[in-house]
């Protein structure tokens, strides 16, 4: 009998370090035949990546060009992965979250009859244009899928409410927390002097990070907000790792100029984020992983978004929503930087995210998928 033949596909950096923990479990377990895929639709950030988590994807389709509308992207990822699922006629394909990648690989695969697994399913905001366009793929993919990872219990329930069969969903945690724990535990030297030296700085210090297409307009409006902090609290120490997108270079450091308790510096590799994140005190963002990282570590987050799509650590008091307003912004981080007692509230809420065996959950499911294995207990946090 032929083994299983499983289809990993990722190409941004969030869904490289997700799936990392996942391309592991399935590349040591010989029922199957792994074959992994990148798109590079995050080129420089994902080999960073994979060279940390040492995984060399089989394929790189190399779809980026510079400033490609997502029509394009969608149109290149389809012609480049349809060739490979000619080429190698996978069983089963696991794609992961919302991407513009994630989407158009479940397409592609689902029109070539191959069973579509959909790990971190089920996450809605309720808005279609918020995060854009996030919400339409993912509602898209649950459309296709055959199974559903979905990393909480409300994600599950999300499901649920659109029919989605209870069979064919299975709540694993998500695996960005195994992919921490590992990144975490890494010795790291910071390859910028500037962040060394906020790191080992014992001031308090407030981690700032804004990618979001919704947010573009209102990058302004966080960097004034930042530079007023700056301006009120002499003595916390801000550091911004700005986006590549040039738009957000053109709006956000105009407004920081002239501030030396303020660090801007280019995005950092993923270990050495991941050791900004511990050696921060407060995390401002509009980043989706972070919301799930960020609480591992204790860190609160004020989450520059007016929806999120991951209500649970909301509800357990770790993240707050604040908009991408300049007063609330403001208000809200001034708030956590003078009130102890509301700062520990939100340190100390129980992460709801996982434990740490998301791909051990993600390698069980897709083995009884594929008719060779059983399910194990799924997650089940107490909040």
């Amino acid at each position: 009998m032929a083994k299983p033949k499983v289809l990993i596909v990722y190409g941004t950096r969030p869904e490289a370090i997700k799936l990392a923990p996942v391309v592991k479990v399935f590349k040591a377990d010989k029922r199957f035949k792994t074959v992994v895929a990148s798109t590079g639709q995050h080129r420089e950030m994902l080999s960073q990546v994979n060279e940390m988590f040492n995984i060399e994807p089989d394929y790189d389709i190399g779809l980026m060009h510079k400033k490609q509308p997502l029509n394009r992207i969608m149109s290149r990822s389809l012609k480049g992965l349809d060739k490979l699922l000619e080429i190698e006629g996978p069983d089963i394909m696991i794609v992961q979250g919302d991407t513009t990648t994630a989407m158009a690989a479940a397409i592609a695969g689902f029109n070539r009859e191959v069973k579509i697994v959909h790990l971190e399913a089920g996450l809605r905001s309720g808005d279609m244009s918020s995060p854009f366009p996030e919400e339409a793929n993912r509602k898209l993919i649950t459309t296709i899928a055959s199974l559903h990872l979905a990393p909480t219990i409300s994600s599950r329930e999300n499901l649920l409410k659109e029919g989605v069969d209870r069979k064919n969903i299975v709540v694993t945690g998500n695996t960005v927390i195994d992919a921490l724990e590992e990144a975490s535990s890494w010795d790291v030297t910071f390859s910028s002097k500037q962040v060394q030296e906020f790191t080992e700085s014992t001031n308090r210090k407030v981690l700032v990070t804004t990618h979001r297409r919704e947010n573009i307009h209102a990058v302004k409006n966080i960097g004034r907000a930042i530079a007023r902090l700056a301006d009120a609290f002499p003595d916390v120490s801000f550091i911004i790792p700005v986006h590549l997108n040039p738009l957000i270079h053109k709006n956000i450091i105009p407004e920081l100029k002239g501030h030396d308790n303020v660090c801007v510096t280019r995005p950092l590799p993923y270990d050495e984020f991941t050791h900004l994140i511990k050696a921060s005190d407060l995390i401002v963002t509009d980043s989706g992983g972070i919301q799930e990282e960020a609480p591992s570590l204790g860190k609160p987050v004020l989450l520059m978004r007016n929806t999120s799509e991951r209500p649970e650590a909301i509800d357990a008091g770790a993240v707050r929503l604040v908009g991408a307003n300049e007063e609330t912004i403001f208000s809200e981080v001034s708030l956590l930087l003078t009130d102890k007692e509301e700062y520990d509230r939100m340190a100390h809420a129980i992460n709801p995210y996982g434990d740490g065996r998301a791909a051990v959950r993600t390698l069980a499911a897709v083995s009884e998928l594929a008719g060779i294995g059983a399910r194990v207990e799924q997650f089940n946090p107490t909040i």
